[in-house]
């Protein structure tokens, strides 16, 4: 039950914090078991002005929906605290992934020769999901919302294909593993 005393704000906060991935308003309400959506929302700019308007190094993201993150000009800081430590074959093998997926792991196997190794890994950690293809034999890999999160990527990767990325996959490939 909710403390009546706390604002309506300092709980979005708390929600923001708490979950550490991009949420809808209407994900923040049922959380909150707040029926008025409008007010979850007049809260959450509130909240949003809040953070615009401090001298702090968070930030609330609302470019596909809602997560309270460090700001840019502090992320050596994370980087240096809580890497994401992938080996230059494994983030070869992402690279395809963000760049052709959904892609078959058959498929992806033509292009990372290690690549099975390499989606267990990325999978682990949350990175990439797999999901059984159609025919039942072979699994569909592809990026997760935490990709996107992690690397600060906004809207649709098809869309940044569009700006050259095909050519960073064609140089990353050709260096050695």
């Amino acid at each position: 039950m909710a403390n009546p005393e706390v604002s309506l704000k300092s709980r979005i906060e708390a929600v923001l914090f708490t979950t550490a991935r991009v949420l809808q308003i209407e994900d923040i309400a049922e959380i909150l078991e707040v029926e008025d959506i409008d007010s979850v929302e007049e809260a959450m700019l509130e909240l949003i002005m809040d953070y615009a308007t401090r001298d702090s190094a968070l930030e609330i993201d609302d470019e596909n929906g809602y997560i309270l993150q460090v700001k840019d000009e502090h992320m050596d800081i994370v980087e240096k605290l809580c890497p994401v430590e992938l080996s230059k074959p494994v983030l070869k093998t992402l690279t395809v992934i963000a760049l052709k997926g959904p892609i078959r792991q058959s498929v992806l196997k033509e292009y990372r020769s290690n690549a099975y190794e390499h989606i267990a890994e990325l999978v682990e950690k949350g990175l990439v999901s797999k999901t059984r293809d159609k025919n039942g034999r072979s699994f569909n890999v592809a990026t997760t919302p935490k990709f996107a999160e992690y690397f600060k990527l906004k809207g649709d990767l098809r869309s940044l294909m569009n700006q050259d990325l095909e050519s960073l996959l064609k140089n990353s490939l050709s260096e050695d593993d």
